[in-house]
């Protein structure tokens, strides 16, 4: 027997879990970027946001541990609205910091979950956070490490309700002495308008 001289047709490569999300995110008209590390997404982030923006953050074990907390609020080359936000009495002036909060030029956070077809979900108590990330700020930028893509939409709220909301409470509890709540959830599925949400996919975990 001799060996078949027909052309061997390769498969094309696959494309990786999180390449493969970010396509898809794509094709929902959000910008998305896969980078290494939390540190490429740091300086990512910032050559966004032009110097003296106006910017606001979610509070987000993510920013923090890539350091992007810090440099808005204490470089001081950015118009932070939580450090004006925090020196406010919410008694007050709770009209005041509602405004402000929910439509800041710029909105820095995070996701509990992304799911494989591109869903991504926010939770909060307050919901404080929800209403710039779905409409009320002009740009939205989110980094989501890779650790929190999920086969679907069940899996994203169980990973909500098993993962992040313990370590939140945790957090809660031990800064203010009470329980946090798990009372909105926010799924974006995609964006009207191109150019407003940019999404930062990490490879390696970052945040919970």
């Amino acid at each position: 027997m001799t060996a078949s001289t027909e052309p061997r047709h390769e498969e094309p490569a696959e494309l990786d879990p999180v390449e493969r999300v970010a396509s898809v995110i794509r094709s929902h008209n959000i910008e998305t970027i896969v980078v290494e590390t939390g540190a490429e997404a740091r300086d990512l982030v910032l050559a966004m946001i032009p110097e003296g923006a106006e910017v606001h953050s979610g509070k987000s074990k993510t920013l923090e541990e890539i350091g992007i907390h810090t440099e808005l609020v204490e470089s001081g080359r950015y118009d932070a609205i939580r450090p004006r936000m925090t020196a406010m009495d919410r008694v007050t002036q709770g009209r005041e910091i509602r405004k402000m909060t929910s439509s800041p030029d710029f909105m820095l956070g995070s996701v509990s979950a992304v799911t494989e077809d591109g869903a991504l979900v926010a939770a909060s108590a307050t919901g404080s956070q929800l209403s710039s990330y779905a409409a009320g700020a002009g740009k939205l930028i989110l980094v989501v490490g890779g650790q929190k893509i999920v086969p679907d939409l069940e899996a994203a709220i169980r990973r909500l309700t098993e993962v992040v909301f313990p370590y939140e409470d945790e957090q809660v509890f031990a800064r203010l002495g009470v329980h946090t709540r798990l009372e909105k959830v926010l799924i974006l599925y995609g964006e009207w308008m191109a150019g407003r949400t940019t999404v930062i996919l990490v490879r390696e975990p970052v945040g919970i």
